[in-house]
């Protein structure tokens, strides 16, 4: 039966005590769930009062004070309407302090060459040093980490074989020893799929990219199992090593050999999935600070029929950007490289005209861990609206790109880069025919800055961006807009409207130009309330980008402004305040999620 806190307070309690000490006892005495205990009779309060002590002890033990002096006092008042008064006194007596701190390791791979640097960390990180104070927590947070190392790498059935606190209540010492156990030292087998009845399982299998005949890897297991989910072949993918891994033996084998193999076991990952269905529809509305509002529909078909490609199409109704467009690309084959077709129909602004488009690609893609690589034939044919406007143009392009990520994380990335590039050649095809070159580049890194916050771990960052383009052409060609550049908005230069930083024709309006430069610095850092770090962020920026269709007459347009980010569980949600130098005007910009 719960006790009744609607009624006055059969007794008020007060702690006095040190910040630390007061603080846990406020929120975890014993005493405190009888507060509003109705019709508690002095007898039984005195009962209460008297298992407060050991209450008392027993609690601030935890932080490492283990000689308090504790005296509990009972008030009566003159009336019956007054509550009674408890105070508790506490003098905690000097804290425990680590005399002796030792980290051992036992078993078959104490001494395991390969994994000398994972035991390294341990000891050379180990926080419960000689002198330091002693509490249960940081006791308990210390062998976990140490286990945690272990255990994301090589070691994954590592545990902890003893551990002792050994604490002098009467001299405030305290010695501490751990051992850990490794175990066997696992590697990655082949990735076997159960639970796939629609879709090839040995070649989805090949998207989670799990490094077969590496070294087991916690991380490896999480990015396998996401690359998995996010291929649209499964609803839900769970990794984990088999059950029962066998390592081979032979009669021909030395005792020290049987030993070693023990020590190190090869083992097949299973992934268990339920897979999704054939078909889905998906319908969407949304908004941007770049085009509005918008309505989505898209189709998903993950077995196309006599080819078993999967099909992604999509309807974009949009009063600046109306597209439809379908995407098909195959599972990859042994080596990893995999087959893709796409086509768009597409109207979208182009600085200060509208620009009617198609696009037709097919080549191939090739996904690793850090580097992406594609290989494309693209069409494009572009006819732009508007008086003063180009003639429509198209072409055919060869492509190919690369694509570095070494980010430490790619949904919500702290630090590390990225680097991509695009190298192409191809033909105008109308109004006339006249080869050309394409280049573009962009980079991104994160510098991480300052101090790290022992408790968050987190601390701010400098982000810096920059992006380059060129279209290599005889002056007096038409080239399609879809392949020249323009820039401004969310993503780019803050402060301007979306694509609207170009090219100038001769009656000085907006258009796509054949040279592009783009840079930007962010400072990003975490927001702290009453010493905790939120996962909001405050961010202070500077953008800058121009465009033309000659390198000496380039004329840039800077954004300055802040904002605040969010870091949400599908990535960084960021709203930033952005003022344009050049159009002296004040822009809200809205993105979610991390994309390089």
């Amino acid at each position: 039966m719960g006790i009744d806190t609607s009624g006055p307070p059969a007794f008020s309690l007060e702690v006095d005590a040190p910040k630390e000490v007061r603080a846990l006892l406020e929120q975890h005495l014993e005493l405190k769930r009888f507060r509003h205990q109705p019709d508690l009779q002095r007898r039984e309060l005195t009962r209460l009062l008297g298992s407060t002590d050991a209450n008392v002890r027993e609690l601030i033990g935890t932080l490492g004070y283990f000689s308090p002096t504790v005296t509990v006092e009972l008030s009566d008042t003159p009336d019956e309407e007054t509550p009674r008064k408890v105070l508790v006194k506490v003098e905690p007596g000097p804290p425990t302090v680590i005399e002796k701190s030792e980290v051992r390791f036992t078993g078959m791979n104490a001494s395991d060459d390969m994994g000398r640097s994972q035991r390294l960390q341990i000891e050379e990180t180990w926080p419960l040093q000689a002198g330091e104070q002693f509490s249960q927590s940081a006791w308990s947070s210390a062998k976990s980490g140490g286990l945690k190392e272990l255990q994301k790498r090589r070691y994954p059935l590592a545990r902890i074989d003893s551990s002792l606190a050994d604490v002098d209540a009467d001299t405030s010492k305290a010695q501490v020893n751990v051992t850990y156990d490794p175990g066997p030292a696992y590697t990655f087998g082949p990735l076997q799929i159960e639970g796939s009845q629609r879709y090839d399982p040995v070649r989805t299998a090949r998207i989670a990219r799990l490094p077969e005949g590496e070294e087991y890897n916690q991380q490896s297991m999480i990015d396998a199992q996401q690359r998995l989910v996010s291929s649209g072949y499964y609803d839900s993918v769970f990794l984990s090593l088999a059950d029962s891994p066998k390592p081979s033996a032979t009669p021909a084998q030395s005792d020290e050999q049987r030993k070693q193999q023990s020590a190190d076991i090869t083992s097949p990952v299973i992934a268990k999935v339920r897979e999704a269905k054939l078909q889905k529809w998906v319908f969407g509305v949304g908004v941007s600070t770049d085009t509005g509002p918008r309505l989505s529909i898209d189709h998903i078909y993950n077995k196309v029929p006599y080819l078993d490609w999967r099909a992604v199409s999509k309807l974009q109704i949009d009063k600046k950007n109306p597209l439809i467009s379908t995407q098909l690309m195959g599972l990859p084959g042994e080596d990893l490289w995999r087959w893709f077709a796409s086509g768009k129909l597409e109207r979208a602004p182009a600085g200060d005209f509208n620009t009617n488009s198609a696009q037709l690609r097919f080549g191939r893609n090739k996904a690793e861990d850090r580097i992406e690589r594609n290989l494309y034939l693209q069409y494009d044919y572009a006819k732009t609206m508007g008086d003063g406007a180009p003639p429509g143009a198209s072409s055919l392009l060869a492509n190919f790109g690369w694509t570095a990520r070494y980010f430490d994380n790619n949904l919500l990335p702290t630090s590390g880069f990225g680097l991509a590039t695009e190298l192409g050649a191809g033909t105008t095809l109308t109004p006339q025919r006249s080869p050309f070159g394409r280049i573009t580049g962009r980079w991104l890194s994160l510098i991480p800055m300052g101090e790290r916050d022992e408790e968050t771990r987190r601390r701010s960052r400098l982000q810096l961006k920059a992006g380059v383009g060129a279209v290599l052409a005889k002056s007096d060609v038409d080239l399609p807009t879809t392949i020249m550049f323009l820039t401004g908005g969310d993503n780019t230069v803050r402060g301007y409207g979306y694509q609207s930083i170009g090219a100038r024709t001769d009656n000085s309006r907006v258009i796509a130009g054949r040279y592009m430069a783009m840079g930007s610095v962010e400072w990003q850092r975490p927001i702290t309330i009453k010493g905790n770090t939120q996962d909001f962020e405050h961010t202070v920026f500077i953008d800058a980008g121009t465009v033309g269709d000659e390198i000496n007459r380039l004329y840039t347009r800077v954004g300055v402004g802040t904002g605040m980010r969010w870091k949400s569980p599908v990535g960084p949600i960021q709203a930033d305040i952005a003022w344009g130098a050049q159009t002296q005007q004040l822009r809200l910009h809205l993105r979610l999620g991390f994309t390089f």
